[in-house]
């Protein structure tokens, strides 16, 4: 385009130099004045159109320099704008990394503090327990069986297995109950029902609770660290809430880690729950006002009053499925249970959920008992079908290692006694 203006110009210019020479000869200046014309008039113009680009390029110049400037000077202020920015993040990620260091620190501290109260308190009492179980031992191999016990507990050969809690039918993981099972020093391990026979009657459930209830709240941390939204169901005995040595200080660890309540419940069995005294059902309140809440299971009755449950802060109930399927039979093209003969069995868990109580099916070890207990409404199932307990791995075991000092410092004296 600009090689065609420039060839139109230099045509205008050659044909008012021919008019100039025409106008020249026209006057009588004769041939050689009229060319001398036209060179000088062609020679001209081409000099006032040099003249008049070299001042445009020279404007366009300055045009682009103004705009590289102005360019530049934008480029600029959006690094000044970036550079502020960036430096108020990285103050802000240092603030914040610096106060979660504050508050781990905090938060160790007071565990330490916790076990060291309670390690003092535990000592005498346990060491008093241990010492009237023996005089209670009926059997040489009971008497053993205690002494195992006491030395895996003084040992801290303590470990901490899960079992998922799944919803139902989509079988995902919403929960976890934890178990604790002891090992022998040859590290043979010794199921509940093996050394709950002598831990009981020895006094020393109690610490085997108290240790599991501690390593329930590590492992519901390490699992908020890692942004995964699963509670843990942890077994709670009456020993435990009617404990006054340990309950106390228990109560001021959890109400400095109140973001627990929703991922930690405390369970315990049906008849514990109904038999429990003044000062357990007190301790329960206590929790649930700190926002955590409870779970009834090893129910041997279907006959549950929804309204007490709810009032003490009861959020789920276990039953076992040959429980829920066993006693089930038809009536009137209705099935209910003989147990409660005026209620439809798909009922039972809608008049659940209006109290806000969830039922979870647990023991669930066959397909067709998965089948039955969606017939019964029933949203979650616990047991080996769909995944037995398994064992917290040695690194992760190892991060709740410091509640075991107070049983440690709890049996010192047993070897002495």
């Amino acid at each position: 385009m600009r090689k065609l203006t420039t060839a139109l110009l230099v045509g205008a210019y050659i044909c008012l130099a021919l008019i100039g020479a025409v106008v020249a000869w026209g006057f009588g200046a004769g041939a050689g004045a009229g060319m001398a014309a036209f060179a000088g008039a062609l020679a001209l113009a081409l000099a006032v159109h040099a003249l008049a680009a070299r001042s445009l390029d020279l404007r366009a110049s300055s045009l682009e320099i103004a705009e590289v400037l102005d360019a530049q000077r934008a480029v600029a202020a959006r690094l000044g704008k970036l550079e502020t920015r960036l430096s108020a993040e990285v103050e802000a990620a240092v603030d914040d990394a610096l106060r979660r260091s504050e508050e781990l620190s905090s938060e160790v501290q007071l565990l330490e503090d916790v076990v060291h109260q309670i390690g003092e308190r535990l000592e005498a009492e346990l060491s008093g327990q241990v010492a009237r179980a023996r005089g209670r031992e009926t059997s040489p191999q009971s008497g053993a069986l205690l002494e195992t016990v006491s030395q895996a507990l003084a040992a801290g050969r303590v470990d901490l297995y899960l079992q998922a809690v799944v919803s139902l039918p989509q079988r995902r993981t919403q929960f976890y109950e934890s178990f604790s099972r002891l090992r022998d020093e040859t590290g043979r391990v010794l199921m509940p029902a093996e050394f709950l026979s002598v831990a009981e009657p020895g006094g020393l459930v109690a610490a085997i609770d108290n240790l599991l209830l501690f390593r329930c709240v590590q492992i519901v941390r390490r699992l908020a660290r890692q942004d995964r939204k699963i509670g843990i169901f942890c077994n709670i005995s009456l020993a435990s809430l009617g404990d006054e040595a340990f309950f106390p200080p228990f109560m001021e660890f959890l109400g400095a880690n109140r973001d627990l309540a929703d991922a930690l419940i405390f369970e315990l069995g049906q008849s514990a729950f109904e038999t429990r005294g003044r000062l357990e059902a007190r301790n329960m309140a206590k929790l649930a006002d700190l926002g955590f809440h409870f779970s009834i299971d090893k129910v041997a009755r279907l006959d549950l009053d929804f309204q007490d449950l709810a009032r003490a802060d009861v959020r789920f109930v276990k039953i076992a499925a040959p429980v829920l399927l066993g006693g089930l039979e038809e009536a009137g093209g209705v099935l209910a249970w003989k147990a409660l003969p005026g209620l439809a069995a798909a009922d039972l868990a809608h008049l659940a959920r209006r109290h806000g109580v969830e039922l979870v099916a647990e023991k669930v070890e066959s397909e067709r008992e998965v089948v039955d207990v969606l017939d019964l409404n029933i949203g979650f199932g616990q047991g080996h079908l769909f995944g037995e307990p398994r064992p917290i791995r040695d690194a992760v075991l190892a991060e709740t290692e410091p509640p075991a000092e107070f049983i440690q410092a709890a049996l010192r004296r047993r070897a002495a006694g």
